[in-house]
C-alpha cells in the first residue's frame, strides 16, 4: 500500500471512455457507477462533441484509491487533473450526484480550464450541515448510510447495496435490479463510508462557490431525496450563472432512468453555449 498521503491525481491514470469529435465534455459519473451510465449521451453528442466520460477511484476499471488516509473530493479532482490540461480548450464539465461534487471542485481548482458546467443533482452535504446542524435535510442519507455501514460490518454486502439504493431510488428499487447489475452495485457499496467521509467533511464554504462565474446548468427532479434537493437550495442560488431545470416527475437517479430527457436538456444547453461563444 502506498503511504499515506503519497498518491495524487498525476500518479494515478483514470480508465476513460471517449467518442466523438470537437470541442471536450468530460463527465462524473454518480456512486456505485461508472463512465458507462454515459453512453447514451456519448451516442447522442459524438457527431459534435468529444466526449470524455472517465472512471473515479475505485469505479469501472480505474485504480483504487491507495492511501490509508480518506480520500475526498479534492483528491478526486486531482485525478482528472490530466484530462483537463489535455488540450488547450477549456472543457465543459458535467457530473451527477458525487461526479458533480468532484466537478465543482475540479471547477474551483481549474477556472480558466473549465468553460462551464452541468451539474444534476450534486451531493455536497457538508453544506447542509454548515447551513443548519443536524437534524436537516441531510438526515435521511446520514441514516442510510450508517445502515449500509453496519451490515458491511456483519459481512451482508446485498443488505448494504440495498440500504443505499433503496435510499435513492424509493423502496424496492434493489430487489427490482436485474441480477447481472447488483452484483456490481454491491461490490461499489463497499465505499459508502468513504464516499459519505468525502461529501459530509468537504470543507469548502459556501462562498467559494460564487466564485464560479460561468455558465452553470443545474438539473434536479422534483420527486428526489431531501438531502438532494437540500442541497440545491443552498448552493444552486450561490452559482452566479445557474440556469435551473427541475424535472417534475424524476428522482436523483434521473440521467440513469430517464437518460433521453436529461440528456436532451444537456444537448440544449450546450447548443446555447456554442451559439453564444460564435
Amino acid at each position: 500500500m502506498i503511504p499515506a498521503g503519497a498518491a495524487s491525481g498525476a500518479a494515478h491514470k483514470p480508465y476513460c471512455r471517449e467518442a466523438g469529435t470537437g470541442p471536450r465534455l468530460l463527465c462524473l459519473h454518480a456512486n456505485a457507477s461508472s463512465s458507462s451510465q454515459w453512453r447514451a449521451l456519448m451516442d447522442l453528442l459524438a457527431p459534435r462533441y468529444r466526449v470524455i466520460a472517465p472512471d473515479l477511484y475505485g469505479a469501472g476499471k480505474s485504480p483504487d484509491w491507495p492511501c490509508a488516509t480518506e480520500i475526498t473530493l479534492d483528491d478526486e479532482a486531482a485525478l482528472i487533473q490530466p484530462l483537463l490540461e489535455a488540450a488547450d480548450d477549456p472543457v465543459v464539465l458535467a457530473g451527477h450526484s458525487h461526479g458533480a461534487a468532484v466537478a465543482l471542485l475540479a471547477a474551483l481548482r481549474n477556472p480558466g480550464r473549465v468553460r462551464a458546467l452541468v451539474l444534476y443533482e450534486p451531493t455536497l452535504f457538508a453544506l447542509i450541515d454548515a447551513h443548519s446542524p443536524p437534524p436537516n435535510d441531510a438526515d435521511g442519507i446520514r441514516h442510510a448510510v450508517a445502515e449500509a455501514a453496519a451490515a458491511l460490518a456483519a459481512g451482508r454486502n446485498d443488505a448494504a447495496a440495498q440500504c443505499f439504493i433503496d435510499y435513492w431510488m424509493g423502496p424496492g428499487a434493489w430487489q427490482g435490479m436485474p441480477p447481472e447489475r447488483q452484483g456490481p452495485v454491491a461490490a461499489a457499496v463497499r465505499n459508502v463510508r468513504r464516499w459519505a467521509f468525502a461529501l459530509f467533511n468537504e470543507p469548502t464554504p459556501l462562498e467559494r462557490f460564487r466564485e464560479l462565474d460561468m455558465p452553470v446548468l443545474y438539473m434536479t427532479g422534483k420527486r428526489s431525496t431531501a438531502s438532494a434537493l437540500g442541497v440545491a437550495r443552498i448552493l444552486a442560488p450561490a452559482l452566479p450563472r445557474a440556469e435551473l431545470v427541475e424535472f417534475d416527475d424524476l428522482g436523483h437517479m434521473g440521467p440513469v432512468t430517464h437518460a433521453p430527457r436529461v440528456n436532451a436538456a444537456i444537448e440544449r444547453f450546450l447548443a446555447a453555449l456554442d451559439r453564444a461563444r460564435a
